[in-house]
């Protein structure tokens, strides 16, 4: 179970890394024009969520890694399950409902992530 939620916790903390570098380091304007859920949020809503993901995934992997706090790996993967149920409200409100799957898929992997952390699989 160990091997399996540092795979998990690896895979999306690599999606939430990309995610977040994206959009801190992407003009507003350009990242808009591509997707249409920015239009919503102001620039420094789309900065701050992109930094929520980077510190979010930092958060599955360093603190385990590094055996420094591991609390808090479960305690991220608490909050980003936060954030993706956001995310998921965020696209039944626009009505996206075929790009609803990933982050379906991110909210559950987090919900996994967060389980198996807090119980049975926990950091010494």
């Amino acid at each position: 179970m160990n091997i399996a939620l540092w795979i998990v916790a690896g895979v999306f903390a690599a999606g939430f890394i990309a995610g977040g570098i994206i959009k801190l380091v992407s003009p507003y304007e350009k990242y808009a024009a591509k997707l249409h859920w920015p239009q919503d949020f102001t620039p420094g809503n789309v900065k701050f969520m992109g930094g929520i993901e980077l510190l979010g995934g930092l958060g599955l992997i360093l603190p385990g890694a590094l055996s420094i706090a591991p609390v808090l790996v479960p305690v991220a993967a608490s909050g980003m399950a936060l954030y993706m149920a956001g995310a998921v409200t965020e696209r039944i409100r626009r009505a996206e409902y075929k790009e609803i799957l990933g982050d379906l898929l991110f909210l559950a992997g987090m919900i996994v992530v967060a389980w198996g952390r807090f119980g049975q699989s926990a950091f010494d």
